[in-house]
């Protein structure tokens, strides 16, 4: 049995989920290259000897189009549907329907609910998820507090942060074989949460201020500009951050947040489309824009967001 699954608390517990659902002894499960979605030549090796394949929380129809296996590929992001009659795909996407996250979904198709199924949510769509009876349920069965809940999440995502791709994988065994509590006490994921915080708080240290925007430069290998971004405008309060890690894994990230109260002065679809118009890998949504780019590329991108906030 192979898994294939995202990085995040939502892949890692849709996999917790479906290795119990399916009793197995004996499985490998794998996720692709942090921040990279794609089916790598180490995925493609392990498909080929594989005798059954899921794919999990892994918005990735394409991968599966021309594999000539048996397939199961449960997500809940909106997608194409896979033309290949060896896959089974579950996705309430497919028809219109919602879904917090694909540890719902997993749990749904396998009739299996547990505390795993709201932390997966809980990671996708944040305090949100509090909103959703069966999440408050499962935790309060598991006697899970929210702010254990937030801190589990904190906890399992501090893999994939500090891009451990081992200790993402190695984190569904850590799942399967724990109790939720003692999770909470586990002292590999603690330290990389406390060497991600110190990250952050350096970065925020060098922080400027200009017209009310914070401007943070620093160089790290962990993939914190977001979090750094809403820290100073979520936490600090600033009416928007741009941030840059000079040095992420060998490239650049460029990572714009502005407050909700500028989201209609600030048209960010318009600098995404700039960026990508002079060949940048740019994406985003109304509040955030991210890029990363080759390092001496900085300059162009920082160029064309102050363009549009001048």
């Amino acid at each position: 049995m192979l898994i294939i699954h995202h990085w995040d608390t939502d892949g890692i517990a849709s996999t917790a989920l479906t290795v119990k659902a399916l009793n197995l002894d004996k499985f490998i499960n794998l996720s692709p290259p942090i921040g990279e979605f794609r089916f790598d030549e180490r995925i493609r090796k392990e498909i080929e000897k594989a005798e059954q394949i899921y794919v999990l929380d892994l918005s990735l129809p394409h991968e599966v189009e021309d594999i000539e296996k048996e397939i199961v590929f449960i997500d809940h992001h909106i997608q194409a549907k896979i033309k290949n009659p060896k896959v089974k795909q579950i996705n309430p996407a497919l028809n219109g329907e919602y879904s917090p996250s694909a540890s719902f979904v997993v749990s749904q198709y396998f009739s299996l609910w547990n505390e795993w199924s709201a932390l997966g949510a809980l990671g996708d769509i944040g305090r949100k998820a509090f909103e959703i009876p069966k999440v408050r349920e499962l935790l309060k069965n598991a006697e899970i507090s929210e702010y254990e809940a937030f801190r589990l999440v904190q906890l399992i995502d501090s893999n994939y942060i500090v891009v451990d791709r081992k200790g993402v994988e190695e984190a569904v065994k850590v799942l399967l074989e724990s109790s939720t509590k003692e999770l909470l006490e586990y002292e590999p994921w603690i330290k990389k949460v406390e060497a991600i915080e110190k990250t952050i708080d350096d970065a925020i240290s060098g922080l400027e201020l200009k017209n009310g925007f914070a401007f943070v430069t620093f160089e790290s290998p962990f993939n914190v500009i977001s979090k750094v971004a809403r820290k100073a405008v979520w936490e600090l309060g600033y009416k928007g951050a741009v941030v840059v890690n000079r040095n992420f894994q060998g490239k650049a990230q460029v990572y714009f947040r502005i407050s909700s109260e500028l989201a209609d002065k600030i048209k960010m679809s318009e600098i995404i489309s700039t960026l990508r118009g002079k060949g940048f890998n740019a994406g985003g949504k109304r509040e955030v824009l991210g890029c990363i780019c080759e390092k001496e590329r900085i300059d162009d991108v920082l160029g064309i967001i102050n363009a549009h906030l001048r």
